[in-house]
């Protein structure tokens, strides 16, 4: 065992210390001689690691049966199965190793591609605050801690993000990552400016190859153009798509998206036929390229709403019941209740107005408890400007929802998108009462939490101030104490606890100060000028507006209007002249009628009017005693030729 070793030392003397190829030679043949040498194992392990190996490696590894070999290299097993995407195995590992900082970026990796970002972002930050930094380790800390964030932010997380503001960034993948950050919150034009600033700083790197810096700005160019697309600068977008090479994005996720976006910048294709089939010839993705979740969601939908846009309805229809049959509602995921929206489109044949509704109406009483589903008709229902309706069908669904025993399904009751909707609704109808009503339900709801959302909080806060309600104005007081405890600096959530202590003079002056002075609030307004100009009247609602025209009980009914009926007389008629007696008569049966032709007249003469016809029937009178005195027909001179006179065979 030990001439192995010193033949390996000898051999690796000769090689340079970057030529992992000669080391795996020298191993290869040093263990021809020790087949079970812990330190020639190890040596080969990490050659082929060095290598970009990682199967072999870990190969080696698993058919050794030294134990020695397996404990002592439980960093590179660990790295091994990350790199070959087993990413579970790699963090359960990775976490079993203590003190060791490779374990730590290990572990904060693979919880990285397992989506557990903000698992992630704590371990790069514990990294960040310890000095034990090794060569080159913070440069990629602040990259990896910043590409964990941004995640955090498309994933609507954003509230565990620490820093959102980006400062001075002077790396282009920190630039980058800060760009995704700030295109996740919505806020486009910071995402643009740093966009160009990681495109300039990655032009002015001297580390990269100019095959390595191409690569670098792909993505770059990639995501530019999704902002570009969004802030609708169409032109730009397009001419920025074209200049991208599909075949030169070897990431095959990246080549995906990028055919995604140009396909969405292309002002060119007008037909929808052509856009559905270069979106489908990207070819399939690799498991270990695969996408995150909140991109496949994007993708899902996006090749949903191609299929309608071709009128492929019968598919678009068993994808997204197959999607909701995996998760059923009720749900507050925005993409299970985009699909439930596209599902109930398909079904309607994209047809909006009542058309529409007539076909989802079915489907929200199979599917009651669908949150999109019942977001749409309530949508479909204000372009119909039929805002009862509207109000009925969400009422419906929170009233099924809060009669559910279920925990989750009380969460989604409460969820401030949905309670913001209602009380916009009852708003519309002037509904006051049901509006404080919703926000006392909601306020009580979420203070028993242990995360209540703080918008939903301010928001019912701040209505409940304008209550009558002794109710009213204790939760009011409750919340603002809340939020003021949480967060004093804030001067929204210290105004509103002043306002909602002022009537109890409790603690209030110590905290008026904080505020900025009605003096300095109002010293730009001109109070004549506004005297002057009048108070605007609030514009009513449509249903204020249909009670005002209701009639009052102590006014007098107006006369209704008599009903003149157009007349039905001829346009050439002359009262001067005598109708005609006959007019009621069909034509044939008028003293007028003359008709038409030989047949027609011989026809015509053999009728007569009044006559008795020879050997016909006669009307007698049959009286005498016991008659009933009515007319009895009489045959004379019948026979019975037309009785045995057979039809002839046509």
């Amino acid at each position: 065992m030990a001439n192995g070793t010193e033949s390996l030392n000898t051999l690796l003397q000769q090689a340079s210390i970057d030529d992992h190829d000669q080391i795996l030679k020298a191993c290869n043949a040093s263990l021809e001689q020790s087949k079970k040498d812990p330190s020639l194992l190890y040596t080969k392990v990490v050659a082929l690691l060095k290598l970009d190996r990682y199967e072999d490696a870990l190969r080696v590894l698993e058919e050794s049966d030294h134990g020695n070999v397996n404990t002592g290299a439980s960093l590179e097993r660990s790295y091994a199965l990350y790199k070959i995407g087993r990413l579970s195995e790699a963090r359960d590992i990775a976490k079993g190793i203590s003190g060791d900082r490779g374990a730590r970026h290990v572990e904060a990796q693979a919880s990285y591609r397992l989506e557990d970002f903000n698992d992630s972002a704590l371990l790069y930050r514990d990294l960040a605050e310890t000095h034990e930094a090794i060569d080159n380790e913070e440069n990629d800390i602040r990259i990896n801690s910043s590409a964990a964030n941004a995640q955090l932010e498309w994933n609507r997380k954003g509230h565990l993000v620490q820093r959102k503001k980006p400062s001075g960034e002077d790396l282009f993948e920190t630039a980058y990552n800060a760009a995704c950050a700030s295109i996740a919150r919505g806020d486009l034009d910071q995402g643009e400016v740093l966009l160009r600033r990681s495109q300039d700083l990655c032009n002015a790197s001297g580390d990269l190859s100019d095959d390595e810096m191409v690569a670098e700005l792909l993505p770059i160019q990639v995501q530019h153009v999704y902002v570009l697309t969004r802030l609708g600068k169409s032109v730009d977008a397009e001419i920025l798509a074209s200049q991208i090479t599909l075949k030169d994005i070897t990431d095959a996720s990246t080549q995906y998206i990028a055919q995604n976006n140009s396909i969405s910048a292309a002002a060119n294709i007008q037909n929808s036929y052509t856009a559905h089939r270069l979106l489908h010839k990207t070819k399939s993705i690799p498991e270990k390229d695969g996408f995150f979740t909140f991109q496949l969601d994007r993708i899902e939908e996006n090749v949903l709403t191609l299929d309608l846009l071709v009128s492929k309805y019968g598919g678009a229809i068993k994808a997204t019941t197959k999607s909701l049959t995996i998760e059923p509602p009720p749900s507050i995921s925005p993409h299970l209740n985009n699909i439930s929206v596209l599902n109930a489109a398909a079904h309607a044949q994209s047809q909006l107005g009542n058309f529409g509704i007539k076909h989802m109406l079915p489907l929200l009483e199979k599917r009651p408890l669908d949150v999109g589903l019942a977001m749409l008709v309530v949508q479909l229902y204000i372009l119909t400007n039929n805002h009862g309706s509207a109000a009925r069908v969400l009422e419906s669904l929170l009233k099924q929802l809060e009669s559910s025993e279920a925990t989750e399904h009380q969460d989604i009751r409460f969820a401030p998108g949905l309670v913001a909707t209602v009380v916009s609704l009852y708003n519309l109808q002037g509904r006051k009462s049901l509006i404080m009503t919703e926000l006392l339900k909601a306020a009580s709801y979420w203070r028993h939490t242990s995360r209540p959302p703080e918008s939903l909080l301010q928001a019912a806060g701040l209505g409940l101030l304008e209550s009558n309600s002794s109710e009213g104005q204790a939760t009011a007081r409750d919340i603002y104490a809340a939020l003021h405890q949480q967060d004093k600096s804030s001067k929204v959530t210290t105004a509103g606890y002043v306002a909602a202590h002022a009537l109890s003079f409790q603690d209030v002056a110590n905290q008026a100060h904080y505020l900025t002075s009605v003096s300095r609030l109002i010293a730009g307004i001109d109070a004549y000028a506004l005297e002057d100009a009048g108070v605007p009247q609030p514009r009513l609602n449509v249903d204020a507006q249909a009670a005002s025209r209701k009639r009052a009980l102590d006014e007098k009914p107006k006369p209704a209007k008599k009903r003149v009926r157009k007349s039905r007389l001829p346009k050439d008629y002359d009262p001067s002249k005598v109708p005609d007696q006959e007019r009621w008569l069909p034509l044939k049966e008028r003293s007028s009628y003359r008709p038409k032709g030989k047949r027609g007249r011989q026809k015509a003469a053999g009728l007569t009017q009044g006559g008795v016809e020879k050997g016909g029937e006669s009307a007698v009178l049959s009286g005498g005693k016991g008659s009933d005195g009515v007319i009895k027909a009489t045959n004379h001179g019948t026979t019975n030729k037309a009785k045995s006179k057979k039809k002839s065979k046509k």
